[in-house]
């Protein structure tokens, strides 16, 4: 449940993560295009106010070199001028023209309208302001002739001449620059094209390579009656890299959550391995009872045989009884003794007494005692040596204690239809000391191989049990090899005998 209620919390949690930085990222894209598309707006307004600007001024000057070559005749000239536009094409219909024709009068003055105020007596107030409004009127209907002059212009001119000749690209440039400043997007690189009214492009920037999938595109001159003229295209070909750096401000909430996650399988890991160890330490109490009840048991009835007044105390009798104590008393010390090598895990160092010895005789004199014990069961033991430098630093009683458990268990686990041979050798290797015992027993599964030296842990046999343990054996063996700064490691197969090799540094 509890494994159940985390994942269940993670998996939420990353899933409302998940969907915030998605809806998040969507409505910066969607800002990203509505602040695109206002700049575009706006640079296109810009365009068609600078060709209404450049075509006042072109009428401006048209209507100065005519003043000027009119006031040459006389102070007072009037003259009356007709005009005549055809427009191709209305509504996108080629084959319907038009021809449209106006009036224009002017009158020009040589120095322009004269307002004199009068000293004499009568309404001269009067006259004089309504000669200026009469002014003012002239004036405004002049500037009015001019403006409708050039709408008229726009539209039946602006649009025979090519896209190139109504946009100054430069102008372009720049309006596109101090737009997207505008709208926030300044920091932005930016490339464009135009195209004409039938997709020719007529003028990319200079830094633009190839033709990209995607642009923003607007139509230029949207307000010319019907007509196509042209399209810009923009493109920013850092935008992914823009969108990156968007997405760096979620960098540490990922983080977070890849941590969380790390704490979460390792607390999981942690309630499983506690919960094995657990049930490992159930079993070995049990078991320890049961190793202990045994020899205890022994004692107490060697004890009640001696109390007996009924039981003959004779010689071989008694001789008998206090060897069974004896021997007992060993096994129950035995028994206490691997308890207490319990307490030796707890403790990143154990109390060692270091000292220099020499492996080699060390294992020369542990095989001359454990010799009687192999020929018991009809087993040798054989020797190599050869190790030339075998001096080291160590505790010698717990590495004799380790080289005893090795050879024991080579005894213990056995092959029932062959003879027992333990072969015990050293060599070198480059400054270390290798010591290798082999046997030719039972031999170990591949799938157990690894946790052998784990604390508690015996290899399954199923319901039998014909040796008698706890599991701490190797788990000693290896604490205490690695107190020494040494390795140790095995090497089997079922059925095949088992080879324990230990590499210890020497002393340099």
């Amino acid at each position: 449940m509890l494994v159940g209620l985390m994942v269940l919390t993670f998996t939420s949690l990353m899933v409302m993560q998940y969907t915030y930085i998605r809806t998040l990222t969507r409505t910066r894209a969607e800002q990203f295009d509505e602040s695109v598309r206002r700049a575009l707006f706006q640079v296109v307004r810009n365009l068609e106010l600078d060709e209404t600007a450049r075509y006042l001024e072109e009428e401006l000057d048209e209507r100065e070199a005519s003043a000027i070559s009119l006031s040459q005749l006389g102070p007072l000239t009037t003259t009356t001028t007709k005009k005549s536009s055809r427009l191709l094409s209305i509504g996108g219909s080629p084959s319907f023209s038009s021809v449209m024709e106006f009036q224009e009068s002017t009158t020009l003055t040589q120095t322009g309208p004269q307002v004199f105020i009068s000293m004499s007596q009568g309404n001269t107030l009067y006259n004089t302001t309504a000669k200026v409004q009469e002014t003012l009127r002239e004036r405004y209907l002049a500037q009015k002739g001019l403006m409708e002059d050039v709408i008229l212009r726009i539209l039946y001119e602006a649009n025979d001449r090519p896209i190139e000749q109504r946009i100054d690209f430069s102008k372009l440039e720049h309006y596109l620059m101090v737009e997207l400043t505008n709208n926030g997007l300044g920091d932005i690189p930016f490339h464009f094209r135009v195209t004409d009214k039938n997709n020719k492009e007529v003028y990319r920037c200079r830094d633009m390579l190839g033709t990209p999938r995607k642009a923003y595109k607007q139509a230029l001159f949207p307000n010319d009656p019907g007509v196509k003229t042209g399209t810009l295209y923009l493109t920013f070909p850092r935008r992914k890299n823009q969108d990156i750096q968007n997405l760096k401000i979620f960098v540490p909430s990922v983080l977070l959550s890849i941590v969380l996650l790390m704490v979460f399988g390792f607390t999981i890991f942690i309630i499983f391995r506690q919960k094995k160890l657990s049930d490992m330490k159930n079993d070995f109490v049990n078991n320890m009872t049961h190793e202990l009840k045994t020899p205890i048991s022994t004692i107490s009835l060697a004890a009640q045989m001696l109390r007996d007044v009924d039981v003959g105390k004779t010689p071989a009798m008694l001789k008998h009884i206090s060897g069974v104590i004896v021997d007992e008393t060993k096994r129950l010390g035995f028994q206490v003794e691997k308890v207490l090598q319990v307490s030796l895990f707890e403790r990143d160092n154990a109390n060692l007494t270091f000292k220099e010895v020499d492996v080699n005789e060390m294992l020369e004199n542990v095989i001359a005692t454990f010799k009687l014990k192999v020929e018991n069961f009809d087993g040798v033991i054989n020797k190599d040596l050869k190790a030339l430098q075998s001096d080291i630093t160590a505790d010698e009683m717990h590495l004799t204690n380790v080289f005893f458990n090795l050879m024991d268990n080579a005894v213990k686990y056995r092959h029932p239809d062959r003879d027992l041979t333990l072969d015990v050798s050293t060599w070198n290797e480059k400054d270390m000391v290798v010591v290798c015992i082999r046997d030719n027993g039972v031999g170990i599964h591949k799938e157990h191989l690894k946790k052998v030296f784990d604390r508690f842990y015996r290899v399954p046999t199923g319901n039998v049990h014909n040796v008698k343990g706890f599991g701490l054996g190797l788990a000693y063996v290896k604490k205490i090899v690695e107190n020494h700064n040494g390795t140790i490691r095995a090497e089997s197969g079922f059925d095949n005998g088992t080879a324990f090799i230990i590499h210890l540094p020497l002393i340099k």
